[in-house]
């Protein structure tokens, strides 16, 4: 089944219906004269979502398209998860995630069950990740989990019968994150979409931390790798003389895309067009915040029109100073992240029909 979705909504990029500051492309973007191809968000239904791997460059296109028409439609009153519960089991700290997830339930009128620490578990008790699966089993529809340890997804995986979204597993994978990141990317340059892109168009990207160990940049990177066509080269900024590890290396020098690791931010800023940063560096065995060859701020030597995206929380490593500017694409990247959510809750349970029929052409 097709979806056919147009709009004649022209919102000035900088136009921002939640009056937050920096850049905010419209959705409409990625939606002018495309359709959705339901048939392929067909794929995720009863899927779990434990890795960026699992996606194809399709895929992604289509999900994201999916996302933008939900941003772009309000379609709360036809509450496409009534009846469904959402177990967030979040074991570990979260704001945004956790809030986001829950944000995009409630909004499609989804009723939730939440565990907003593993310590009110019986994981405090010395309870199995296994035992707590088969428990969910009787619980809900869908289980999204955050955890401290890599291994936590297939634990729980071994009794757990019901789709599981990964929302991170200690250093391993955040592919929820990496969807959002670019779902901003693709509102913000929909020629990214294209097989065949003008080297003209092709973008440097710059990605700061070690992706071998830190999921969000693990999932980021895994993903960019679908877009290969869009881009010209991948800057990898970080204090490990190997952030990739064995594995990653591997999957870049598959892909063909050029790619080339630095330790100071400064040494490549003024050629980059996407600048991914994070909070802390993982280094080696340990975490630690970044210094000054990991930061950007009002003064530091931006292309005029770079942007800057950041799975959040921040530190001192990205200044608020540059919130103010069209640099700043990190709030979109966060605001999108409840539609990219609500694509994917809908996909999984298979609620297309309950979407609005002028949607489902």
């Amino acid at each position: 089944m097709v979806s056919r979705f147009s709009t004649s909504s022209s919102k000035n990029l900088l136009e921002n219906p939640l009056d937050s500051t920096g850049l905010y492309p419209d959705p409409v973007n990625l939606l002018e004269h495309e359709q959705v191809n339901i048939s392929v968000l067909r794929r995720l239904v009863g899927q779990s979502i434990v890795s960026a791997d699992q996606f194809d460059k399709n895929l992604v296109l289509e999900l994201c398209k999916f996302a933008a028409m939900l941003e772009a439609t309000d379609i709360s009153t036809f509450r496409p998860l009534t009846g469904k519960i959402i177990i967030t089991a979040f074991f570990e700290a979260s704001t945004r995630t956790r809030l986001s997830f829950e944000s995009a339930v409630q909004r499609l009128d989804g009723k939730i069950i939440s565990i907003p620490t593993g310590q009110i578990t019986g994981i405090a008790k010395g309870e199995s990740l296994s035992d707590i699966g088969e428990m969910f089993n009787a619980y809900g529809d869908l289980i999204v989990m955050r955890h401290t340890e890599t291994s936590s997804v297939e634990e729980i995986m071994h009794n757990l019968r019901l789709p599981l979204i990964n929302a991170g597993n200690g250093s391993g994978e955040h592919p929820t994150q990496a969807l959002a990141d670019w779902f901003a990317l693709l509102k913000w340059k929909p020629e990214l979409k294209k097989k065949q892109i003008r080297p003209a168009s092709q973008i440097h990207l710059g990605i700061l931390g070690t992706p071998g160990s830190m999921r969000a940049v693990n999932s980021f990177l895994r993903m960019s790798i679908l877009f290969k066509s869009g881009i010209r080269k991948i800057s990898i900024v970080s204090e490990l003389a190997d952030p990739l590890g064995p594995e990653l290396t591997e999957k870049m020098e598959a892909s063909g895309i050029d790619f080339f690791i630095a330790n100071d931010i400064n040494e490549v800023l003024p050629d980059l067009d996407v600048i991914y940063m994070n909070s802390i560096a993982f280094l080696g065995d340990h975490y630690r915040s970044l210094n000054s060859r990991f930061k950007l701020d009002a003064d530091s030597n931006l292309k005029e029109d770079a942007v800057v995206l950041h799975p959040l929380a921040r530190l001192d490593e990205l200044d608020p100073l540059l919130d103010e500017t069209h640099h700043n694409l990190y709030f979109t990247q966060a605001h999108g992240a409840v539609f990219i959510r609500q694509a994917l809750f809908i996909s999984i349970l298979n609620r297309f029909d309950r979407l609005p029929e002028k949607l489902m052409l």
